[in-house]
């Protein structure tokens, strides 16, 4: 490889390797995309079919109903941002960026989580892979969190259906 081609591929800017960024930051940006199509997916299926149960159990007046469907939903929706630690976790294991699949999924969780308990264990020219999972885990509890918003209004109108309760302001 002539000289030429060798200081034009370790062009940096700032002291970041130019083509090494853009490596990180396409396997990253794959990772996110995947991730977050399967959070979406599954988030999607289950407020679908809370959807469609909540108008069934409302209609035929069994309130209790939406309430067990309301806390599954919740419990389904912890599983999948789990499953999403995972996927990440198998990710950084397969491109060989951590030995240890504990570790994968300890320092996934981290980042996901963006509480950072974890040390950066991954090796130089891959560290800003944790940016991606962060940014993960920030678009899919928000996106969760929207939609428990969402449910919260069914379980409320099962509640005051339930209870008999009505909250309309009086003039």
């Amino acid at each position: 490889m002539s000289s030429l081609t060798q200081s034009a591929l370790q062009v940096s800017v700032l002291g970041i390797p130019v083509i090494g960024f853009i490596k990180e930051v396409l396997f990253g940006i794959l990772a996110l995309i995947a991730v977050l199509i399967f959070h979406g997916t599954g988030i999607n299926h289950v407020i679908m079919k809370f959807d469609s149960r909540t108008k069934l159990n409302l209609s035929k007046g069994k309130y209790k109903w939406v309430f067990v469907d309301f806390y599954c939903a919740f419990m389904v929706f912890a599983l999948i941002h789990i499953c999403g630690i995972v996927l990440w976790s198998f990710y950084l294991f397969a491109l060989g960026l951590v030995d240890d699949g504990v570790q994968a999924l300890i320092f996934a969780g981290s980042c996901y989580t963006t509480v950072g308990f974890a040390a950066d264990t991954l090796p130089t020219g891959w560290r800003s892979l944790a940016f991606f999972i962060a940014f993960t885990g920030l678009f899919s509890i928000a996106w969760t969190t929207s939609v428990m918003i969402g449910m919260t209004e069914a379980y409320k109108t099962a509640w005051n259906l339930r209870y008999a309760r009505d909250d309309s302001p009086t003039a």
